[in-house]
């Protein structure tokens, strides 16, 4: 059978299982079993083999440009190549029919100092996690970006927004999700380890189904350590050990055919941001939004006795906010160099402060290096 043949199998079974503490265990190995499946349908995918669905990349390698990586992503017809349109001044192809764009057409705008890259992907599909409609590709472009928008038409969001989450969960992407906080490492030998820190929780399982799949990922030696409230669901993807945990905006289009009222309730919902693509509105709202999720941070550099250059800000991604990681960002062989610097702003505590390279930079910081003699 192959491997679409036997997703099918597992998908079906769970669909006829009922869920209760009494199946939770075997609904755990369905969906170990199912979680193997699909990474090595993506495996396939990514060598070109039959089980892909389509094997070339053809028309999606596109390469990384800007400070940040945006991808629309969404069912056909939704207006992703006219937003595209609207905020870069690219050419996508627009028309009224269904799947017009059939390749990663990428677009950039600036906002705040900062070169946003956004990437137009084609329509995907029910089973896109299974290669249909070019699904894969399309998806692990999606993968390869800082933020994604979920592109819906305000008339058909629910359905639309729910399908298109289950295609990206199947592919291993994780919307508005932090990654679980477990430990998992294998070991060579003295069997498996497994603790549940003190105030957490295994949801749906046990330990007992957590050694049941680790068995099914053939692992007998390891240390599991469960430090949140976490489901089999978590444990699954603490194993694989892949998974994307991206920020995700959900974009309204066409809210020209709405009511007032019905718009102000979408506008109370979170991560929904309404616009109309066609007409320009609530575009700039929406920038706000990408630059608020995306989570980055302008850092100004000023030179010895001159004053700080405020047109070309040094952008750095909100996790990466260290002194190192603004050296290596402007050159990889200043941190070498590096003796000391003078900050000014929200990260000093006077004005300016000597720090060395593990101090921690705010957004609209200004930094003077100071490098070693000799």
């Amino acid at each position: 059978m192959s491997i679409l043949g036997k997703i099918a199998d597992i998908e079906n079974e769970m669909a006829k299982t009922q869920k209760n503490k009494a199946t939770n265990a075997h609904l755990g190995l369905l969906k170990a079993k199912l979680a193997k499946l699909r990474a090595s349908l993506i495996s396939e995918g990514t060598k070109g083999g039959a089980g892909g669905g389509g094997g070339t990349n053809a028309g999606f390698e596109v390469s990384k440009t800007g400070d940040a990586r945006v991808g629309l992503v969404g069912f056909p017809s939704v207006g992703k190549s006219t937003l595209l349109n609207k905020m870069t001044g690219t050419a996508s192809e627009v028309a009224s029919y269904e799947f017009t764009t059939l390749t990663c057409v990428p677009g950039v705008f600036n906002y705040k100092g900062a070169k946003i890259q956004l990437l137009d992907l084609p329509g995907i599909i029910e089973g896109a996690k299974d290669g249909k409609g070019r699904g894969k590709q399309v998806i692990s472009t999606a993968f390869s970006c800082s933020l994604i928008l979920v592109v819906l038409d305000v008339m058909k969001s629910i359905v639309h927004k729910k399908k298109i989450e289950y295609e990206l969960e199947g592919f291993g992407i994780r919307l508005n999700r932090k990654p679980p906080n477990n430990l998992f490492q294998r070991k060579e030998k003295g069997g498996l380890a497994f603790s549940v820190a003190p105030g957490y929780n295994l949801k749906d399982c046990d330990e007992q189904t957590v050694a049941d799949v680790l068995k099914e990922y053939k692992i007998s030696n390891a240390i599991f350590s469960i430090r949140c409230d976490a489901t089999i669901d978590d444990v699954i993807d603490t194993i694989e050990g892949n998974r994307k945990y991206c920020p995700c905006v959900y974009v309204m289009n066409k809210i020209d055919q709405i009511t007032i009222e019905e718009l102000d309730i979408i506008s109370e919902v979170p991560h929904y941001v309404p616009i109309c693509a066609h007409h320009e509105w609530n575009l700039d709202g929406l920038v706000d939004t990408i630059w608020g999720y995306m989570d980055l941070l302008r850092i100004y550099t000023k030179p010895k006795g001159q004053i700080p250059d405020y047109t070309s800000p040094v952008i750095l991604p909100g996790s990466k906010n260290k002194m190192e990681d603004f050296c290596t960002r402007l050159h990889r062989t200043l941190l070498a160099q590096f003796k000391f610097a003078l900050v000014w702003g929200k990260s000093a505590k006077h004005n300016p402060q000597r720090v060395g390279k593990d101090h921690e930079l705010c957004d609209e910081d200004v930094v003077q290096i100071v490098k070693k003699v000799g």
